[in-house]
Formats: C-alpha cells, sequence, structure tokens
C-alpha cells in the first residue's frame, strides 16, 4: 500500500466524523443538469406528425419534432396487462444506439390492444380498456394526458419541459453540406461562407446548433446546413469537478420528461435518501439525485444521493394511489414541485372559507444524463396494486432463509478465530440469541477477498464448524475491488480473460480502495458474473462451508481517489461508457453473488447476500442496509422512513446499523435502538473500527436485560416476519409498510413516519426521544359504518394486552423498557414463545396464537411452514399453508394450499384471545372426530382467554369450539 493511499485512509478514517459536501455534486456543479434545469416551464418545442402514426395489436408508434432544431423523435406507446401504460422516447436515428437498460425486468411486459376512438389534426384518443381511461396525444405542442372519466388521472409535458438531446458529431469547427457533401475542414470554412449568398451567410462562432437526422429534412441541392458543437460549451463535451475531467466523447446526451399530478399532494419513493417519508418540494434547492455514491458519514434531511437507487415514485390521494418508474440507470435528477407547498395551515383553512377551487397538483420533472426515456406509469388504484404491478416489472422480494430475519452480531472487525469464538460464548453466557456473526475485510489476507488471514484465521472450517454444531452460520465480505497483485489467483484470472472495466484508452481501470490499487471486474458482462459465481464454490472459495454467507459493500462502486469517490464516467463497460450504466452497478455484483452461493449448492439452498448499493430489481438478490449511519438519535429516527421508503419500491428486507456504525452511542439510545431494530425487517448491529466494543453484555446488566428483551421477542416473532417475507415473495407486498398503505382514504397517516405496519396486523410505534417518558401513537381505524352505528377498529396492547379503539391519537407512558407495539383487533398471530441460541434451534418448537378479537368477534390470519432454507417450497411445494379462522365461537385452522406436502413435528402449544369473554367450556375437534376438553384460564378484567395444551399437530385440520 503506497505512502499517498496510507495517508489518505488517515484522512478518511480520523476524518471529523462528517461528510465532506464539497466531494459531491450538486444540480449546479453537473452541467446536464444545470442545462435541463435553467429549461423553464412554458410551450414545449416538440410536435406530434400525426401523419406518422402506427397502430398495431402490441403498441403505437408516433414521430415527434423538435421545431427549433428539426430533430426527430419517436414515441412508443403500450397498454400493459395490470393497469399500466409504458411509454418510450428515443432518436428516430440516432448517430449510435442510446443505452437501454437489460436484466431489471423480469420479463417483455405483456401487453394489451390499444384502440383508436377519435383523430383530428389536433391529436389522437386511444382507449386504455379499464375504467373509461382514456389516452389523449396532443399534437401541438406534444402532450401525454391519462384520463379516468373527465377526470386527468397524469400528464406528460404539460408543463413543456420534454428535453432530449440527441447525439452528434463533435466537432470544433463547423460541419457543412453543399449538394449533401459533408465538409468539415476548418481552413476552407471562409472559402465557403465567403461564396454563400449574403442571406445564407452564418456567423460560425455563434451559430445554431442544427442537426438534420431524417431524410426528409436534408437540405435540398445546394443548400448549406451548418453545425457548430462547440467543446466547451456549458461542458457538453467536457467537465471538471474538482481534480477530475470528464470527457465525453458521445457530446451532450441528457433527457427530460414532466409528469403532472393532479389532485395529489403527497408522493414518495425514489431512495435512497436520508430523508422524510414523504417527499418534500426541491423549489429553492437541489433536485432529489439519484447516483449510486459511497458518502461518508451522511447527512439527514437532504437530496444528496446515497448508496443505491430506484428510481420509482409513489403518488398517494385519498382517492387513488398510482407510481411512476423511470427505467433510467444514469446519473438522475427528480425535481418536485407543488401548488399547495409553503401554504401555512391558516392558508389552507382561508382557502376552504373562501371556496378556493384551486385543484392540488404535484409536478415531477425527471433528468437523467443518458440514455432514453423508458417509463412506466402504474395506475393501481390501491396500494396493492401499485405493488403487484411493480413486481410484476421487476419481480418480488427475494425470500430469505429463516434465520436471516434474526439477529445479526458484526463489526469491523472481529479480530480472529479466538474472538469471534469468545463472542460467540458470550452470547451463550448471557443468553441472549443470535444466528449470524459477520467478519469485514481485516479477515482477508491483506484485502484479499476470497482468502483469510493465514495468521488470525488459519482454520476457518473449524471456526465454522463450530458455529455449525450451534446451529449458527457466518457472513464474510467480499468486496468488488480486486487487489492487483500478479500473486492473487483472482486478479490474475480476471486480468486474463479481460473482464475488467476498461478506461477510456482501453486498458484495465484501476482506482484505490480498501486493498490499495485495485481493479474493478465488469460485471455487466455475462460471462463475468457466471465466473464469479463460480468462485463461490466450495472448492474454490478455500475455507468456505454451507453456513457461510456473503455481504458485498463498496459496489457503487467506491473509488477512494475517483470523482465523487466513484468509478470515472468514461470508463467502458465493452461498449457502454459507466455514465450509461453506473446505478446498474451494485445490482449486478449482488445478483452475480446470489447465483453463486445458489450454484454451490447445486441449486438448492436459498442464498443470503446483504448489498450497499442497489437499484430497481435488486429485491431479487437480498438484503440492503442504510449504509454508515451514525451513533445519534436523529439517525435512529431517521432508519424508520429510510426502510418505509425502501418497502415502497420492491425492497423489503431493509434494516440500519444497529447502534450507528460512526461514534459511541449512550447506553439509552444503544437499547433504544436495540428496541427499534427488532421490529426491523434486516436486524443486525455493526460498528465503526475505531470504536470502542459493544457487544450487548458490554453496558451492565440491567441494559444487558432490556437488550436481551428486545432480542428475545424478535425471535418469538419470527412466525410472523417469515410469513410476511413469504408474501412479500409472492405479492410484491411491503413487509414494513406505512399506515396509509392500509388506511388509504385516513389523510391523518399520509405524512406519518415515526410508526409503522408490519404486514396489516402489527403497529409499532419505537421510543426514538431521548429520554423519552411517553410516545403518542395513533391508532387508525375509523371502522366500518352499519345501519344503526359505527364499528370502530380496535388496537390491543401486545405486552399488556389493554384494548384500545382506533382513530385516535393515543398517549403511552414509556419507560427503558417499553417497546410500544400493537395487534390490530381482527388478526391471528403466531408466535414461538421458546427462545432458544438460534432460530435454527427452535425449529420444530410448538406455536403459540394470538388472536385478537375485533368488536364483531371476528379474526383471520395464517400459518406459513417450510423448512426455512431451501427452494423445495417453491419446486417441489414442500411447505405448509394454513387459514385461521375465528367466527362464531369458533377458531379453526383449514389448508390454504392443497396442493402442497410437508410435515411438521411441530404443535400448537397455547391460543390467547384477546377481546374474548368467559367460556363455559372449550372443545378441540380434529378431522378424526376425536373430542378433547382443553384447559383455560380467563382474566376478567382484561378480557384474555388463555387455551392450553391444545397439542394438535400445526399442519392438519382443526377446530376449538367455545360454549
Amino acid at each position: 500500500m503506497g505512502p499517498l493511499l496510507v495517508l489518505w485512509l488517515a484522512v478518511f478514517l480520523s476524518g471529523t466524523w462528517a461528510v465532506d459536501r464539497g466531494n459531491f455534486k450538486t444540480c449546479d456543479q453537473s452541467a446536464f443538469c444545470k442545462r435541463q434545469r435553467a429549461l423553464k416551464p412554458g410551450q414545449s418545442p416538440y410536435r406530434a406528425l400525426l401523419e406518422t402514426l402506427e397502430l398495431t395489436n402490441t403498441k403505437l408508434t408516433l414521430q415527434l419534432i423538435n421545431d427549433n432544431n428539426k430533430v426527430r423523435l419517436l414515441l412508443e406507446l403500450y397498454r400493459l396487462q395490470g393497469n399500466m401504460t409504458r411509454v418510450k422516447i428515443n432518436e428516430l436515428k440516432p448517430l449510435k444506439p442510446r443505452f437501454e437498460v437489460p436484466d431489471v425486468l423480469i420479463n417483455d411486459p405483456p401487453t394489451e390492444p390499444l384502440s383508436l376512438l377519435s383523430q383530428d389534426e389536433n391529436g389522437v384518443v386511444l382507449s386504455l380498456g379499464a375504467d373509461s381511461q382514456w389516452l389523449i396525444v396532443s399534437a401541438k405542442p406534444f402532450r401525454l394526458d391519462i384520463m379516468e372519466g373527465r377526470e386527468v388521472l397524469l400528464s406528460l409535458n404539460s408543463r413543456g419541459l420534454l428535453a432530449f438531446e440527441h447525439l452528434r458529431i463533435r466537432k470544433d469547427t463547423i460541419s457543412y453540406k453543399i449538394k449533401n457533401k459533408v465538409y468539415s475542414a476548418w481552413e476552407n470554412i471562409k472559402w465557403v461562407f465567403s461564396r454563400l449568398p449574403k442571406s445564407s451567410q452564418v456567423d460560425p462562432e455563434g451559430a445554431e446548433k442544427k442537426e438534420e437526422t431524417d431524410a426528409a429534412n436534408e437540405p435540398a441541392e445546394g443548400e448549406v446546413c451548418v453545425c457548430v458543437c462547440t467543446a466547451k460549451e456549458d461542458g457538453m463535451w467536457e467537465e471538471t469537478f474538482k481534480s477530475h475531467t470528464d470527457n465525453k466523447p458521445n457530446g451532450p446526451s441528457s433527457i427530460s420528461l414532466d409528469f403532472s399530478l393532479p389532485g395529489v399532494e403527497h408522493v414518495y419513493g425514489i431512495p435512497e435518501h436520508a430523508d422524510s417519508l414523504k417527499l418534500k418540494t426541491t423549489d429553492g434547492g437541489d433536485p432529489y439525485r439519484l447516483f449510486n455514491l459511497d458518502v461518508f458519514q451522511y447527512e439527514l434531511f437532504n437530496p444528496m444521493a446515497l448508496y443505491g437507487a430506484i428510481p420509482v415514485m409513489l403518488s398517494h390521494s385519498a382517492q387513488r394511489t398510482m407510481g411512476i418508474f423511470w427505467l433510467n440507470a444514469a446519473e438522475t435528477w427528480v425535481d418536485i414541485s407543488s401548488n399547495t407547498a409553503g401554504k401555512t395551515v391558516f392558508g389552507q383553512m382561508l382557502d376552504y372559507v373562501q371556496g378556493s377551487s384551486e385543484t392540488p397538483q404535484t409536478d415531477v420533472r425527471w433528468i437523467s444524463e443518458s440514455g432514453i426515456i423508458d417509463v412506466f406509469i402504474m395506475l393501481g388504484p390501491t396500494p396493492t396494486d401499485v405493488f403487484s404491478q411493480y413486481a410484476s416489472l421487476t419481480g418480488t422480494q427475494a425470500f430469505p432463509p429463516l434465520s436471516a430475519l434474526a439477529y445479526h452480531q458484526c463489526r469491523w472487525n472481529y479480530n480472529d478465530q479466538e474472538d469471534v469464538a469468545a463472542v460467540d460464548q458470550g452470547f451463550d453466557e448471557h443468553d441472549i440469541p443470535y444466528d449470524f456473526i459477520w467478519l469485514d475485510i481485516e479477515h482477508t489476507d491483506g484485502k484479499r477477498y476470497f482468502t483469510w488471514d493465514p495468521h488470525k484465521f488459519p482454520q476457518p472450517k473449524d471456526m465454522l464448524q463450530g458455529l455449525v454444531d450451534k446451529r449458527r452460520k457466518m457472513v464474510t465480505i467480499v468486496d468488488p475491488h480486486i487487489k492487483v497483485d500478479s500473486s492473487y489467483k483472482i486478479h490474475n484470472e480476471i486480468r486474463s480473460k479481460g473482464f475488467y472495466v476498461k478506461n477510456k484508452d482501453g486498458g484495465d481501470y484501476e482506482g484505490w480502495c480498501w486493498p490499495g490499487n485495485s481493479g474493478y471486474p465488469d460485471f455487466t458482462n455475462p460471462e463475468m458474473r457466471a465466473w464469479w459465481a463460480s468462485m463461490f464454490a466450495y472448492d474454490q472459495y478455500e475455507g468456505s462451508m454451507e453456513n457461510m454467507y456473503t455481504w458485498n459493500d463498496m459496489n457503487e462502486p467506491s473509488v477512494f481517489n475517483g470523482p465523487e469517490v466513484t468509478m470515472h464516467k468514461d470508463a467502458l463497460h465493452g461498449n457502454w461508457e459507466n455514465r450509461d450504466l453506473h446505478n446498474l452497478y451494485g445490482l449486478y455484483v449482488q445478483m452475480a453473488t446470489a447465483e453463486g452461493l445458489i450454484e454451490r449448492s447445486g441449486g438448492v439452498e436459498r442464498p443470503f447476500v446483504l448489498t450497499r448499493a442497489f437499484f430497481a430489481g435488486s429485491q431479487r438478490y437480498g438484503a440492503v442496509w442504510t449504509g454508515d449511519n451514525t451513533a445519534e438519535w436523529e439517525h435512529l429516527k431517521i432508519s424508520i422512513p429510510m426502510c418505509l421508503s425502501l418497502g415502497l419500491v420492491g425492497v423489503s428486507f431493509c434494516g440500519a446499523d444497529v447502534g450507528g456504525f460512526f461514534k459511541s452511542p449512550s447506553t439509552e439510545l444503544l437499547v433504544r435502538w436495540y428496541q427499534t431494530g427488532a421490529y426491523q425487517p434486516f436486524f443486525r448491529a455493526h460498528a465503526h473500527l475505531d470504536t470502542p466494543r459493544r457487544e450487548p453484555w458490554l453496558f451492565g446488566p440491567e441494559n444487558t436485560a432490556l437488550i436481551r428483551e428486545a432480542v428475545r421477542q424478535r425471535y418469538a416473532l419470527l412466525p410472523y416476519w417469515y410469513q410476511l417475507f413469504y408474501h412479500a415473495h409472492h405479492s410484491g407486498q411491503p413487509v414494513m409498510r406505512p399506515l396509509w398503505v392500509e388506511y388509504p382514504q385516513d389523510t391523518a397517516t399520509f405524512s406519518m413516519d415515526d410508526q409503522f405496519l408490519l404486514g396489516e396486523d402489527l403497529l409499532v410505534h419505537p421510543v426514538t426521544e431521548e429520554g423519552g417518558r411517553g410516545v403518542t401513537a395513533y391508532l387508525p381505524g375509523k371502522g366500518e359504518a352499519t345501519a344503526l352505528f359505527c364499528v370502530l377498529q380496535v388496537w390491543f396492547d401486545v405486552h399488556t394486552f389493554q384494548k384500545h379503539n382506533g382513530a385516535q391519537n393515543l398517549y403511552i407512558p414509556v419507560t427503558i423498557s417499553s417497546i410500544p407495539v400493537f395487534q390490530r383487533g381482527g388478526s391471528i398471530i403466531p408466535r414461538k414463545a421458546r427462545v432458544r441460541r438460534s432460530s435454527s434451534c427452535m425449529e420444530h418448537d410448538p406455536y403459540t396464537l394470538f388472536v385478537a378479537l375485533s368488536p364483531k368477534r371476528f379474526a383471520q390470519g395464517e400459518l406459513y411452514i417450510d423448512d426455512g432454507h431451501t427452494f423445495n417450497f417453491d419446486k417441489q411445494k414442500q411447505f405448509i399453508h394454513r387459514r385461521l379462522s375465528f367466527a362464531n365461537k369458533a377458531l379453526s385452522s383449514r389448508n390454504l394450499a392443497p396442493g402442497s406436502q410437508f410435515i411438521t413435528p411441530s404443535w400448537i402449544e397455547k391460543i390467547v384471545i384477546l377481546g374474548a369473554s368467559k367460556p363455559s367450556k372449550a372443545t378441540l375437534k380434529t378431522p378424526d372426530g376425536k373430542e378433547n376438553l382443553l384447559e383455560f384460564e380467563f382474566d376478567a378484567s382484561m378480557s384474555v382467554l388463555t387455551l392450553r395444551k391444545p397439542g394438535v399437530n400445526a399442519g392438519v385440520d382443526w377446530t376449538v369450539v367455545l360454549q
């Protein structure tokens, strides 16, 4: 490791524990963003050429022309199955192909026929087939409107911000065409101009750029077509940021399109940003940026780009939920404006009193550096519909091994095998369960991934076998920067196969990262991904075993000495520049790694791979986390909206480093973070190399007990977590979700991001305030109206069983041991009360069912069981899926999957019914005709009935009748 890198790392690791914003661009420092943002709303130069319209069974095509420069574009419209519309816009005749994102869509989306309803010189009207939905194409200026009946749902280019920078030939001179022959030699330009008619002469230094790309617009014989492409103009061909110069051989290529959403005040999504759940307007500030970057200790409430980018936005109102999926992997900026933004409560009341007729509207503008416009409009109308629509495009959350939903212990770094054994033993001595222990970069031989430090980890298989004996597992880090070292097998093979990303001159691209000088494999190459996957085979990854899984960090990719701490945009992935596909890199790394873990087991075992960088579709390959957070209360709070935002766009398996990665938490903060993390999908503690050790037992017996209790609550609830991920895998519904998803007409929930739902049945309001003595939880559910009265939703405190009515703000006094969690009345949740040292040790343990009755004395839930780790649930239908129902004083279990087959030794140990009345007896009935009286207890003060020892197998039909 050279002295410059050592110095750089010293600054990097011992800095001020704060992001250096000067390392990352603002919109004004990004040439294409600045150019595009300078374009103000107004009359669009684009016009639809209706005479070019063609309508087939699968799509409509139509040419657009920019009346300023005569460049033509090709518009393609598709009506997709599932109430979606796809809009593609590309150059009609580009000088070279423009990048279109591969490997994100799970298939070519199936289409449905469009039908032409009317056409005149002003535009065309098309039927979208469903619920009186129309698509109107206006010709001049070009505009698209999607309507339902007489209501406009969404408009494209209504503000005239469509902009498409066409590809052109770079010339520091003027190119000109006379008699269809092209000239460009500067020494002849004066000769040409001297012989032109006076009316045709143009100032070569100030000539307007004009390029005719269609034969119909070519100049007639004798006409002159002038094109000046100035290399330095507005950073179109070259721009410099700090010490880095970005050469752009393809010139300006950015794209932009605006969307208007009438009736909408709330939009969400476009992660990753450390910001509130509801997206803010960007007027007067920077747009939200989507560009995968390694941001050292990121700031909060800031539109800066972070580690991942998912270009999906959801809009929601009490009437409808919709989604916009902007399929572009280049650097992207998103502007948001609203006609209600900034209005005070008084102003809104004044509008109401004065009868203001202004309809709320949110306008969104997407700006990307390159590629094409390829946008999917998901028309809902419900939140569930939008989730299903997006899942049909990009796939669903990978179904993780059950153990991955348990607790993970990590730090940078556990020192050696003895340290790992001591930490493992510490969990047993303090009776705290855990499933995974993690090893960061120091476990390798000199930061050479797929290796072990021969002195600190000389016998990795012995270490792993020790974990196997306790039914525990390990995760090791494998980053995508490869040490340039001729004695390193991985490097030699990648170089010999030509699998590295190339620099603009064709040599292997190299940059600084943890190993020092590093190469970066080109994961966009499927052959490279296949080779990478093969390196996880047990005979290739020496020392690995079946209980070892993988963590992909630094895969934005991080390049310490690169522009904005990442790869140069003119680096080459085959024929494409990094600028075209930058945000795909992390997805491809995780994809190849997950495939490697699957292949090593012969396709039998489900993988677990954690990634820091991600894109649309990353949900198919594993988990993500919110990156290098800080041990501060505000970072604890922001973990909630960050994971909620990811869940809304398909990534359910999300979590934050418990305790904060940087700095050292107070004991109170650490306890509160464990309590919060225990109710977030990915539950891992992690810490920086320079922080004091923080294993759960190092903060005194009282705090150890509090952390133990939080972790045990997680383990008891694992059957419910597993069931939620099963549904996420099958339907795309988020595991951790905002309240408005389940209560879409309750406007009080639209901006809430300090509490959340797990599935539809558990409401969690963590304590995230320092010294908090109480929280106010909003319990939703105005209930359903009957002929005589309105029946309110009810919620039960899962710890005390106290019943509370919905549609209220409930103040809850808290102590340091409190984790406010409520179960919805009308639900049934399975738990396992016998918490052991790991989830695998609990595999065959019995279940306890918690039945929370609605005011109508009804409840419903499910129980899902499989082997917890293989694909047999899918390939061989080996699983149990039961419907649990309580109605008419009877609780029953019925098979939801008659074609499935799986046998479990687990049984039903206890049934707890909340909101019950006391029966005279309880009888268990089984299919063989047997009836058994059950022991029970009834707590009249809390209306809780406990049925003991039903003893019936969890996989068979049964009924308990109360009399």
